[in-house]
Parts: C-alpha cells; sequence; structure tokens
C-alpha cells in the first residue's frame, strides 16, 4: 500500500535542524530525494527563471492552497532552502503561484499563490494541486526564494516525463521535482541553493 502525501510530509518534517552533511541517517528515512544538483558546487545555485507576467506581491501566509482549487489532482511540494556549502538556512522567504487544473491564473485575487518562511531547519512545503498544461508551456510551478539579507531567487519547477518538457524553452533538467505518488495524490521534493 502506497503511503499518504502526509506521511510523506510527516517523515520529512521530522528532519532533525542540523547541517545537511550530518543529516544522512535521518534523511534515509525521508523521502527519496536526489542529491540537489548544485549542493556542494563550487559556483551553481539553484537555476533562475522569469517569473512570467502572472506574479503578484502580498500573497497571503499559508501552507494549504488545494482549497483554491478543489477540482485538482493533490499534490504536496517540499524542500529546503540551502546554502552553497549544503546548510540548512531558516527564515527564507518562499512564495509559489501556478495554474489551476484549467490552465489558468488568478489574476484578480489570490488563488493557488501563497508565500512563508522556512523553519528552523531551512524547510519550506506547500499542499497544493498539479497545474494544468497550458498553450506554449509545460505544466510548472512559479516560485520565489529569498534569504535573509539575500538577493530573490526567481525559478520554475518542472515535472519529469513530461511530453512537452522539452519543447519549452524555460524548461531545464536541474528544475525537476522528484515526485512520487502517494495513495492521495502525488508528493514533489526540490530543494533551492541560494
Amino acid at each position: 500500500m502506497l503511503p499518504t502525501r502526509r506521511t510523506l510530509l510527516t517523515a520529512f518534517l521530522a528532519i532533525p535542524a542540523l547541517p545537511i552533511s550530518t543529516l544522512q541517517p535521518a534523511l534515509a528515512q525521508a523521502p527519496a530525494l536526489p542529491r540537489t544538483p548544485a549542493c556542494g558546487d563550487d559556483d551553481d545555485l539553484t537555476l533562475a527563471r522569469t517569473a512570467g507576467p502572472f506574479y503578484k506581491p502580498s500573497a497571503p501566509l499559508r501552507h494549504e492552497l488545494f482549497a483554491d482549487s478543489p477540482g485538482g489532482e493533490r499534490i504536496t511540494l517540499a524542500g529546503f532552502v540551502l546554502s552553497e556549502d549544503c546548510q540548512p538556512i531558516s527564515k527564507s522567504l518562499v512564495e509559489i503561484w501556478h495554474a489551476d487544473e484549467n490552465g489558468d491564473y488568478d489574476l484578480e485575487g489570490f488563488r493557488l499563490r501563497a508565500h512563508q518562511f522556512t523553519d528552523d531547519a531551512g524547510r519550506w512545503w506547500f499542499s497544493t494541486i498539479v497545474p494544468a498544461l497550458y498553450p506554449g508551456r509545460t505544466r510548472h510551478y512559479h516560485l520565489r526564494v529569498r534569504r535573509p539579507g539575500g538577493p530573490v531567487l526567481t525559478t520554475q519547477l518542472f515535472f519529469p516525463n513530461e511530453p512537452r518538457n522539452d519543447g519549452d524553452y524555460l524548461y531545464s533538467e536541474s528544475l525537476l521535482l522528484d515526485i512520487s505518488n502517494t495513495a492521495d495524490g502525488k508528493f514533489g521534493r526540490f530543494d533551492f541553493v541560494v
């Protein structure tokens, strides 16, 4: 039987607030996540991408977005915000916005838009829906990440094995979510290096 999204999120949140290099035993118990491509590299941070035309400031502080679009397929997104030397960064701002299950963005209000701050272990998470495809783009999420006192990283996260990935000029394999199927939706992991 597959675990639920809640089970995987609980396991993720149980990881203690320690440097990533000392977390290997705890990470072995958490949902699988391949090494973050840039973590530990000398000069590579998470790849920046355009915000697109739909960014709106002042999105609400919250983790739960699913109620904004209850007809969509559920997914929980989670990960760390890390420094170049793989240290978790607490109090980092993480903002998300994305299309709904029909491929539409809310331009009037704050449906499927939110922000939060990483916890003491540098963790972030949102419970939301899988966005629909829309003309000219593959399936994706928009995010902005800012460590305390640092510049803003604006990027996009993508789904693996999407037929439109290679035709989307903003797509990069380094921005792929690690997706697991669960008994009640999907669970996606990604660590930002800023």
